[in-house]
């Protein structure tokens, strides 16, 4: 597994005068790729029993937030500039109740068969996952935070395998 201090770590998506331009990736063979990342969303202890009773005031908290994830994957070219549109074969989201933080852990890995990588869109998954559970819980709790999204692993494309150190 190579390291970033092991690769070239120029910008790929600034031209030679510095401006921003989507990287062309018409020359690059389609592979499966696939991208894990998660987050965390800390709340009181009472607004974590809403939750886990179903007594939110709007509703299923989890379930519309791990929809919103799903629907945030597929769209990300719409929300980050230079994202290319990819055609997504698979985006799983989970959330899993942490009693200890309290709050929930978001996790989404989103697949493709395409060019580029779906790093973006399972980042987007766990981000807009988490901010649809604030949004379902803020009337319990504004003091809620979303913490640590970060990328877990990735495979596939020339640069193969990568894995968050734990």
């Amino acid at each position: 597994m190579a390291k970033d201090s092991d690769r070239d770590l120029s910008l790929s998506h600034l031209n030679e005068t510095g401006q921003a331009n989507m990287v062309d990736v018409s020359e690059k063979p389609s592979t499966v790729r696939e991208a894990t990342a998660q987050g965390k969303v800390r709340m009181s202890l009472a607004t974590f029993h809403a939750i886990e009773r179903g007594n939110a005031p709007k509703g299923d908290v989890l379930g519309t937030a791990r929809l919103a994830g799903i629907m945030a994957a597929k769209q990300t070219s719409s929300l980050i500039p230079l994202c290319h549109p990819l055609p997504l074969t698979g985006v799983k989201v989970s959330i899993a109740s942490e009693p200890t933080l309290p709050g929930y852990a978001i996790q989404a890995t989103v697949r493709t068969k395409a060019e580029t990588g779906v790093e973006m869109e399972a980042l987007t998954a766990v981000s807009v996952a988490a901010l649809t559970l604030y949004d379902m819980a803020k009337a319990l709790d504004k003091a809620i935070t979303i913490e640590s999204i970060g990328l877990m692993s990735k495979s596939g494309g020339k640069s193969g395998k990568w894995q968050a150190e734990s």
